[in-house]
């Protein structure tokens, strides 16, 4: 929102409280969920019901009912048909964070059930956007595809930070931080770190996303002294934290589509921070990683693989991809990125 707030006449429809600067500002109320859908009509395959009858929904509509907007930004799948209904006379442009219908389709009952649902909504919807973006190459090839839309591609960056490298520490300290997902592999980065031989740091900044997870990887830790599991910091302290540290790690198993292709903000969090990078050799990643010498791509996604590559760390390599990792910080900046949100939205309002 910052970046239309001064240019347009910016109005708000979300949970929470109102973006700093914008004009109007719709709140949702928490009690009125976007993630609740009616089983039996999932069952009955009714998917307009389903999708007209999430409470988010149906509250946003009512809310809504007689607006006039020329252009409407929808956040995610889930807006893209209220957007549509909405009828803006100079067009909707969908922003989709990532490829829908394979979500959770690693759950064998969610792909059985939701993922046609949600192929439904793509189709019939949010194919009628105007314009597109989404997070990485892979997701915009997989739309076009299936969809036949083509969304540009707007990364997770982070916003610059003006650090320096620091200088690579004794014994070398490794960090990853993100969401404490069972689905992650966090417990194999962990289980590759106790299987090195070396000396070393190992601190993990989690978020609690439900599933005991953070206190598993505690117990399982809790032997090792090199390895300490910290609640998650505000996102405002996160980038001077992770600057003193030496090298960032992230190896998610594939196990669905959206996985694979993952380029989540974790990675340009380590570019601003200015530490080496290591990561599984999911093609997303490995593309920043190695176009930027930021750090090593593993040959596969076993724990062994991690283990040899943190064996074989030397402050000498580390150093230089420190020094990589500021040279490429601006370029990785979110805003470098902001071009591609400018241009589908300007091109909306010069119709």
């Amino acid at each position: 929102m910052n970046l239309f707030k001064d240019r347009y006449r910016v109005v708000t429809c979300s949970y929470g409280p109102a973006p700093e600067g914008i004009a109007e500002h719709i709140q949702v109320p928490d009690s009125e969920s976007i993630s609740y859908m009616n089983g039996r009509l999932i069952t009955l395959k009714m998917y307009r019901k389903v999708y007209w009858g999430t409470p988010a929904i149906a509250w946003a509509k009512e809310k809504l009912k007689g607006r006039a907007f020329d252009v409407i930004l929808a956040n995610d799948f889930e807006a893209v048909p209220l957007a549509v209904a909405l009828g803006p006379s100079l067009g909707v442009h969908a922003d989709l964070h990532e490829y829908s219908p394979s979500q959770f389709e690693h759950n064998p009952d969610w792909a059985r059930r939701i993922r046609p649902y949600r192929e439904w909504v793509c189709k019939k919807y949010v194919s009628r956007a105007d314009s597109w973006t989404t997070v990485c190459q892979g997701l915009s090839d997989k739309y076009f595809d299936m969809f036949g839309f083509r969304s540009e591609v707007v990364t997770n960056a982070a916003p610059y930070a003006a650090l320096a490298p620091t200088p690579v520490h004794d014994p070398i300290k490794i960090v990853h931080h993100g969401g404490a997902s069972a689905f992650r592999g966090i417990d194999r980065m962990v289980e590759a770190v106790m299987a090195s031989s070396r000396d070393l740091r190992f601190d993990l900044y989690l978020q609690d996303v439900g599933g005991s997870v953070i206190e598993a990887l505690r117990e399982l830790s809790k032997d090792d002294p090199r390895i300490t599991v910290h609640d998650a910091v505000p996102y405002a302290e996160l980038i001077p934290l992770l600057n003193q540290y030496d090298v960032g790690i992230y190896s998610l198993p594939p196990v669905s589509f959206n996985h694979l292709h993952a380029l989540p903000n974790k990675l340009f969090d380590y570019a601003q921070a200015r530490v080496g990078i290591i990561v599984g050799p999911s093609p997303e990643m490995a593309r920043v990683v190695e176009q930027n010498l930021l750090g090593e791509v593993l040959p596969d996604f076993d724990g062994s693989s991690l283990t040899h590559a943190i064996d074989a760390l030397d402050p000498e390599r580390i150093a230089e991809w420190k020094k990589n990792a500021d040279a490429a910080a601006r370029a990785l900046s979110a805003e470098a990125q902001n071009a591609g949100w400018e241009r589908p939205i300007d091109a909306l309002f010069a119709r």
